[in-house]
């Protein structure tokens, strides 16, 4: 088992990405903590995971994130993983559309969120010589043309920096930090750009290697960065799109 003994938390845990990730992480000897605002499929997802634990959170609250990382200290003694996962999608819309409430709120959901977890673990994290991965996305990476969700862009490219200088800042303690972009994945975020088979014929056409990615995949590249494999690898950003970022 390449996680035997280690702890693992992942924010968004009880779907897509997230709940691939938890899955993965236990399948390899990790105890892992999954955490969301939503109760119901949290509780749903965290039977389909072994040795998991589950609390409920929402990361736009400094309280509820606060909590979480304490009871996951007091239920298992420390925390190796953080695994940033969490975040929004929002509509589509022309900057000038976009009001100031919409924009604060991805930008709090996809960044401050991912701050908030990242400062509460990171004195965990210095004990164990623990190790962050940011989910951030490949419209992170460069612009795309009809793609009007300004917000998203902005705050996935602000986490891909966030990563280098955490991973910089946190070397002396022997943290590493890095980063995943992913392209489109078969996810209920999707699922809504997703409704027709043109729909779903463009969505894959986009990508170079002629398909949308699947959540183990990503899960996959987590793995990576969370096991001693990517023991000197650190301020990484790693983009799992299927080619579509290098367009």
């Amino acid at each position: 088992m390449r996680l035997s003994g280690k702890i693992a938390l992942v924010t968004g845990g009880s779907r897509g990405i997230g709940f691939a990730t938890a899955q993965m992480l236990s399948k390899n000897g990790a105890k892992v903590v999954i955490t969301s605002r939503d109760p119901k499929r949290l509780e749903e997802s965290v039977l389909k995971i072994p040795n998991a634990t589950c609390f409920v959170a929402d990361i736009r609250n400094s309280k509820d994130v606060k909590g979480v990382v304490d009871k996951t200290i007091k239920e298992y003694g420390k925390l190796d993983i953080l695994v940033n996962n969490a975040g929004m999608f929002p509509k589509i819309k022309q900057l000038h559309e976009i009001d100031e409430d919409e924009w604060n709120e991805v930008l709090d959901v996809n960044l401050t969120g991912q701050f908030r977890f990242t400062k509460e673990v990171i004195p965990h994290l210095q004990k164990t010589s623990g190790c962050i991965i940011n989910i951030s996305s490949d419209a992170g990476l460069k612009a795309y043309q009809g793609f009007n969700a300004d917000a998203y862009s902005a705050s996935k490219a602000a986490l891909i920096l966030l990563t280098k200088c955490w991973a910089l800042e946190y070397a002396k303690h022997k943290i590493r930090v890095n980063c995943i972009c992913p392209g489109v994945v078969d996810t209920d975020m999707t699922k809504p750009f997703m409704k027709t088979e043109k729909d779903i014929e463009f969505m894959n056409s986009e990508h170079p290697i002629g398909r949308i990615g699947q959540p183990e995949e990503v899960a996959k590249a987590v793995m990576y960065f969370a096991s001693d494999d990517a023991s000197w690898t650190t301020g990484a950003i790693l983009a799992v799109d299927g080619g579509e970022s290098i367009k």
